[in-house]
């Protein structure tokens, strides 16, 4: 039997009401968009409904404290077609098992679940060291980014706290939306094509007068704080990667 969901996570708690609901065996959870019909497969579309995915949430929450039910947000916030999979089984589980069955790192779901949620994390971790701003003409500072995973609603708090006092745009240019803190709240946004497109290549014309200078000075300031008898490109490597640089302003040419 294959379930096909529409990759939300409503979606993802529904199939796992309903497998309990019908319990029709082995389950290969499909995302709508990947799932290729055939002659010989059983498929049911599951149907997004709050009330269920809520029951289902809810239930997560007695089962399991807070730091794996932030396991199972980031893993969903992967967005690896795998580890809706993983979720899905991972929740039939705990609520198959008994107390602490999620301490069972055994169990190739338990496994899984952390790990990619370990992998999600360090993502978030590294946005919210390489971001740099630009400060645009109309005052807001922003900052495109192509991001593994889907780390806008875990970095929002960060950077709300952080810059509190001015406003921001943080742009997932992969997924096509981002944030905009407005110095009372943060919200969802959508660009059009073409302001990703300008927002991607950042042009003269919306930065602010001063911008360039403020990266003149950073740059500055980051060579003079650089202690070149200690240089270690190998140990810089591993720990600022390289497809990181594009966000840094010490590594982008003027």
């Amino acid at each position: 039997m294959i379930y096909l969901i529409d990759g939300s996570l409503e979606g993802l708690l529904c199939a796992v009401y309903e497998w309990f609901e019908r319990k029709p065996g082995k389950v290969l959870l499909k995302l709508e968009h990947y799932h290729q019909p055939d002659a010989f497969s059983k498929v049911f579309a599951v149907h997004n409904d709050s009330k269920k995915a809520d029951r289902v949430w809810k239930g997560l929450q007695k089962k399991l404290d807070k730091a794996w039910m932030r396991r199972f947000y980031c893993t969903f916030l992967a967005e690896l077609p795998e580890a809706y999979g993983y979720l899905f089984e991972f929740a039939c589980y705990i609520f198959s098992s008994g107390p602490g069955a999620e301490g069972n790192y055994g169990n190739a779901y338990v496994l899984h679940v952390a790990q990619t949620a370990k992998k999600v994390e360090r993502e978030k971790h590294r946005m919210e060291a390489f971001i740099r701003f630009q400060h645009a003409a109309d005052g807001i500072f922003y900052c495109g980014i192509d991001p593994d995973f889907n780390v806008l609603p875990l970095i929002m708090s960060h950077f709300k706290h952080r810059y509190a006092d001015q406003q921001w745009v943080i742009y997932d240019l992969k997924r096509h939306y981002g944030l905009f803190y407005n110095l009372e709240r943060v919200e969802e946004i959508y660009l059009e094509p073409e302001a990703e497109r300008r927002l991607q290549k950042p042009c003269t014309e919306i930065q602010a007068e001063k911008e360039p200078l403020y990266a003149v000075l950073w740059k500055d300031y980051f060579k003079s704080t650089n202690i070149t008898a200690r240089k270690n490109t190998k140990l810089h490597v591993q720990h600022v990667p390289k497809r990181y640089w594009k966000y840094l302003t010490e590594k982008i040419s003027i």
